[in-house]
């Protein structure tokens, strides 16, 4: 019926999803994190700014 090389390649096939998957997880997180830390500091840059023109 099935031959063990076809399980094989069902379990590789496998692996590989699953590390894309959990790839994709951390990168789009951190990305999150990124965007998020760039703005909060514009933010503060600007807001030390305004403090510095008053």
């Amino acid at each position: 019926m099935f031959e063990f090389s076809q399980y094989l390649g069902f379990l590789l096939f496998l692996c590989i999803l699953t590390m894309g998957f959990w790839l994709m997880f951390f990168l789009v997180g951190f990305l999150q994190y990124w965007v998020g830390g760039a703005l909060w500091e514009r933010y503060k840059a600007k807001k030390a700014q305004r403090e510095a023109a008053n």
